[in-house]
Parts: C-alpha cells; structure tokens; sequence
C-alpha cells in the first residue's frame, strides 16, 4: 500500500466533542517537508476552512518528490475551467507530483451553501471530470476545447488564456465516493476513487470495487492501475488508558455518519439500517449526547480500526491489505520521539 497523510501531519480527527486544532498556513512548508522526509507517497489536504489548491501550492514548493493533493477538493462551485486551470498550474509547479481529488458534496451544501441549482451529482460529476480532461487535452495539443453536455457547453480558448503543454500532462483524478452509482462514474472517467471513511473494507470490496469495474465496462477502459485511496476511522494512542479517549471520538463519530442520510448505503450493506433511523431521529433532535451510546463495540470495530501504538499497524494491514491501494494514517508528531514512532510504523505498514 502507498501511504498518505493529511496536513498538517500528525493531525487526529477530533470527533464531535471537541474543536479541530487551528490550522497555521505559516507552518504548512514545514509540515510537508516532515512528511516527505518519513517517507510518505503523498500528501493531502481537504477542503474545509482554507482553499485546498492554495495549500497544495505551499506544499508543492516546499517539497521535491513526496506527491500532493485534493482529498478532496468541492467540484461543483467552481467550473470545469476553474478547476482545471488550478490542477494544471499545480501539476506544472510540482513537477508532476499532483492528484486532483475531487467531492461533490451534499445537496443542502450545494443549494445553501454555495446557492447553485442541484442536479444529481452522479451524472454531473461524470460530466465535470470529461469537461476538466477535454480542456486539458486541448491545451496539450494547442487546439480548441470541444465539449458540449447539459451542464457545461466549452468551445473556447485564446492565447491570452491558453497555459499551453507541459511536460507531465496526464494528472489523475481521484473521486470521493460511498453510493456505487459514483464508483461506476469512477471506474468509466477517473484513475482513483476515494470512499469515505465510513465506508468499511468489507463495503469497498464488495459493492465499491465491483462498481468500479462495472465503469470501466461501460467506457472499455483498463483500470490496472486504478488507485482505491482510504482515510480510515482511526482511534490509536500510546497505551490504553489515553487510547479510551480517541475510542470515545471515534464513537460519536461512526454515530454521526450512520444519522446521515448520504452514508446510509454504508450502514445498510451491513443490516443496521434501525439503527441508522434511530440515530437519524435523535440528531433531528439535537440529541448528540446520546448518540455515541448507540455504537456498540461491534459496530465500533467494524467501522473503525481500534489499538494501541504496538498493534493498530496490524489492524490496518489485516484490513485493508489486497483491498486498497493507498491508505492514510499518521499519529501527532510533537517530538523527534514521536517522529521515530511514526517512522517505524509507516516502515512496517510497507511491509504488506
């Protein structure tokens, strides 16, 4: 398995209970260094407070060989133009190192959020990345886009505009994905599919991967080298006794994604759709203290990987090994102790 972390390295997700660590755009040079200096194939970040292709453009000059990318960058809001300026840009300054990641969100995000008109996501984000790879080909080869859809209608480029060829213009496109309709859109137009987290690896073999392949099918394209890239639900710490307060997270966290409609493909794959309905009910009534009580150890342990320092590199590769491609996995890194630690786990996670 390739290896990726999200910056800044060694950050936990913090769960419901309590505020994510504030982010510093001064250190993210640093941090990317860090990274590619423990050996990681890449490094991501996610669209949340800051603009991911910003970030991605810090930690492309601070590095020299680690990839970087969008784990996952909103397609939607911006155009397919937009989009693929900034990729290209970034494929340009880092050397070829960049992987477009690329999430639809969820429609009251779309709709209230960003204030565009919905339209279902799964044949939109098919034409959105067809859109993005036909103005890459047209720089590439100095010529005219061509692309007519219902969504986008791109048939214009001038000098002015036109970036030109660059030396590494095959940049991949990674999807976020849980339904298997996008994992079909997946295998039929990109080179990666990225599931959330919530997605166990029992789900992704058996509904997202033959989904995948179902894609390629439809388009007769191979998908040899077709990158399956999970962040997953992780409680670790250095014994026992603090590891109880990451599993505390880590349980009001699988109990918010099974209350959310969008993951729900998730959670009925595995016969808990009573559950997901009564979770459904008790976020709708701002009952969020309750809910981590609903997950049972079993259901915690089914969609998270739970251990201590000396075993959750077992667990990771027990699960996911022969069934994803890259995984993501860091712990804080405060000290050189830390670092060593860290160094040593990511030496035995490439051991598979």
């Amino acid at each position: 398995m390739k290896l990726e972390t999200l910056l800044p390295l060694g950050k936990v997700d913090p769960g419901l209970r309590e505020p994510a660590a504030p982010f510093d755009l001064q250190t993210i040079g640093r941090e990317s260094l860090k990274a590619e200096e423990l050996g990681y194939d890449s490094i991501m970040f996610e669209e949340t407070k800051f603009d991911p292709y910003v970030v991605m453009a810090l930690a492309a000059n601070a590095t020299r060989n680690v990839g970087i990318g969008t784990a996952v960058a909103i397609a939607f809001p911006r155009s397919p133009a937009v989009t693929a300026m900034s990729a290209w840009t970034l494929q340009s300054l880092s050397g070829g190192r960049f992987i477009l990641g690329l999430g639809t969100q969820v429609r009251a995000h779309i709709e209230r959020r960003y204030g565009l008109k919905w339209s279902p996501a799964g044949p939109w984000m098919r034409e959105y990345v067809l859109a993005v790879k036909e103005i890459w080909r047209a720089w590439q080869s100095s010529e005219q886009p061509d692309f007519s859809g219902q969504h986008y209608n791109i048939n214009l480029t001038v000098p002015l505009f036109d970036p030109g060829p660059i030396d590494t213009p095959d940049i991949p496109i990674h999807l976020a994905a849980v339904n298997s309709y996008m994992c079909e859109v997946a295998g039929e137009v990109s080179e990666g599919l990225r599931p959330h987290p919530v997605c166990t690896a029992e789900y992704i073999k058996n509904v997202m991967w033959p989904a995948v392949h179902r894609g390629a099918g439809n388009s007769s394209r191979s998908i040899k080298d077709f990158s399956m890239s999970i962040k997953p639900l992780i409680a670790t710490a250095p014994d026992e006794e603090s590891l109880q307060v990451k599993i505390r997270d880590i349980r009001a966290r699988v109990a918010f994604y099974a209350s959310t409609p969008a993951y729900r493909a998730a959670f009925e794959a595995h016969g808990l759709e009573s559950l997901a309905d009564e979770l459904k009910l008790l976020s709708r009534a701002q009952r969020w203290e309750e809910m981590p009580s609903q997950i049972s150890d079993d259901v915690l342990n089914q969609y998270a990987c739970v251990g201590t320092y000396d075993n959750i590199v077992a667990i990771l590769k027990d699960r996911y090994a022969d069934i994803v491609t890259n995984v993501e996995f860091s712990i804080p890194v405060n000290t050189p102790e830390d670092g060593d630690i860290l160094r040593g786990m990511i030496s035995e996670l490439r051991l598979t």
